[in-house]
């Protein structure tokens, strides 16, 4: 199993990561038998597994029983688990119960979103022995205040998007995911860090990439910004599946008699 010490020496070496955000067991038992570095347990699985229309609704319970899920379905990756919106924005006990809690479900590190408030907390989660993953850019926590899916750090903007960088890399963070920003800044942040940096939406050369799971198989048919690829056609070769055992079933050609029990 990979850990953050493997994080800094892929960058040394310049060599990717790649990362898959994965939700449910049956997909991670999959994963685990890949050469994929890690596992992503995104927030982000409101809108996939739970039809929302942003993370938000995602809570520290429901988070810990998808971590759980996923940790037993992939014992030998490298499995980073989100922290919900609001979650690391009360009092501190508040804020540690959460960590406490998605730790024992399986994290072997947590990542939060944003720099601006969140310093001192970061680094007394390090300091308390708990791996910290950063996220700038496109922070769909804050989906409302950045008024939608937006393309972040353009223009002026780029240089806080820097600055923040440095301050999670200085706090104590071993990697920093970018999401949705220009190639070229997520480019001169990747060559201003020492940590790795792991792109979505980020251009090329990030230290790493990773994408949602159904993104990847094709699995989301209605839904596919400009930086998914899909490395399979998930959705058709499901519903095909489907249709074949639609037409199977009315047309008496299953269960065969190999497929049935005698008495």
């Amino acid at each position: 199993m990979k850990t953050i010490l493997d994080f800094f020496d892929s960058k040394k070496k310049n060599k990717k990561i790649s990362m898959i955000t994965c939700y449910d067991y049956t997909s991670a038992v999959l994963v685990n038998k890949s050469n994929v570095d890690c596992i992503l347990v995104g927030d982000s699985l409101a809108m996939t597994m739970l039809g929302a229309d942003s993370t938000i609704p995602a809570t520290t319970d429901i988070m810990a029983l998808h971590i759980s899920s996923v940790k037993k379905g992939a014992p030998d990756k490298f499995i980073v688990g989100d922290m919900p919106f609001l979650s690391y924005r009360k009092n501190l006990t508040e804020n540690m119960n959460c960590v406490e809690k998605l730790m024992h479900a399986g994290s072997h590190a947590l990542k939060l979103e944003g720099a601006t408030g969140n310093i001192d907390f970061i680094k007394h989660v390090v300091q308390s022995g708990v791996p910290v993953m950063g996220h700038l850019g496109l922070t769909p926590q804050s989906v409302h205040q950045l008024g939608g899916f937006r393309v972040q750090g353009r223009g002026s903007a780029a240089k806080k998007l820097i600055e923040h960088a440095l301050e999670l890399e200085q706090a104590g963070c071993f990697s920093l995911v970018l999401e949705a920003v220009p190639a070229q800044l997520a480019e001169e942040i990747t060559e201003k860090l020492q940590i790795p940096t792991i792109g979505i939406g980020a251009g090329a050369h990030t230290d790493g990439q990773v994408l949602v799971l159904q993104d990847l198989l094709g699995l989301n048919t209605e839904f596919k910004p400009k930086f998914v690829r899909s490395f399979l056609n998930g959705g058709e070769l499901f519903i095909n599946a489907f249709n074949q055992f639609d037409s199977e079933v009315k047309q008496l050609t299953f269960p065969t008699v190999n497929e049935s029990y005698e008495a």
